[in-house]
């Protein structure tokens, strides 16, 4: 793990983009700050974008660099989920612009993966994290189930859990307004 930590994250500092696994399904990823990144990992999902990416973090104190307002209600939400759980926030910002939504929103999660957890802490910014699929396929299980054309077009494949029989699925996703409103989006 130490090694792919390593080499994930002085990729991810050129701006390149990774194959890597989390505590939902196996994702796509670059530094979510890199606008160019970004894009690429659009082109590679053949996606538009029009709908957004989320992206992790490895603690939920971080959520104010990128969010201008944590609702408070999330505090609890965040205390109480035992699943991965994606929560849309309003006023993103400190990411790339191709990053946020339309209406200024971002999805954000904090990860319980721990090679996540130790990849965003030495790469120091968030990651983006979408499902390492091309837009409108089924999300892979496993790493087996990721398409093989995809890893030829990223930059660096994480070698860490490919051989495991996990079978992922991707994680819950919640709106949350200013006032505590909730949409739940995917259950």
């Amino acid at each position: 793990m130490v090694e792919d930590i390593r080499a994930a994250s002085d990729i991810l500092r050129q701006g390149g983009v990774i194959l890597y696994p989390t505590d939902t399904v196996w994702g796509i990823g670059c530094d979510a700050t890199h606008e160019e990144a970004v894009k690429r990992i659009y082109a590679l999902k053949q996606r538009t974008d029009e709908k957004s990416m989320l992206i992790l973090l490895d603690e939920a104190e971080k959520l104010n660099d990128y969010v201008s307002e944590v609702p408070e209600i999330v505090w609890n939400i965040l205390e109480v989920a035992d699943q991965p759980l994606t929560i849309i926030y309003p006023g993103a910002r400190n990411l790339a612009k191709n990053l946020i939504a339309e209406d200024g929103s971002i999805g954000i999660r904090i990860t319980g993966d721990e090679f996540c957890i130790k990849l965003i802490k030495r790469l120091g910014k968030p990651l983006v994290s979408t499902s390492a699929n091309i837009s409108g396929m089924p999300w892979p299980a496993g790493f087996h189930k990721v398409d093989k054309t995809l890893l030829k077009k990223v930059d660096y494949v994480v070698k860490w859990r490919q051989n495991e029989q996990h079978h992922g699925k991707p994680s819950g996703i919640i709106k949350v307004g200013l006032r505590g409103e909730i949409k739940i989006i995917r259950e």
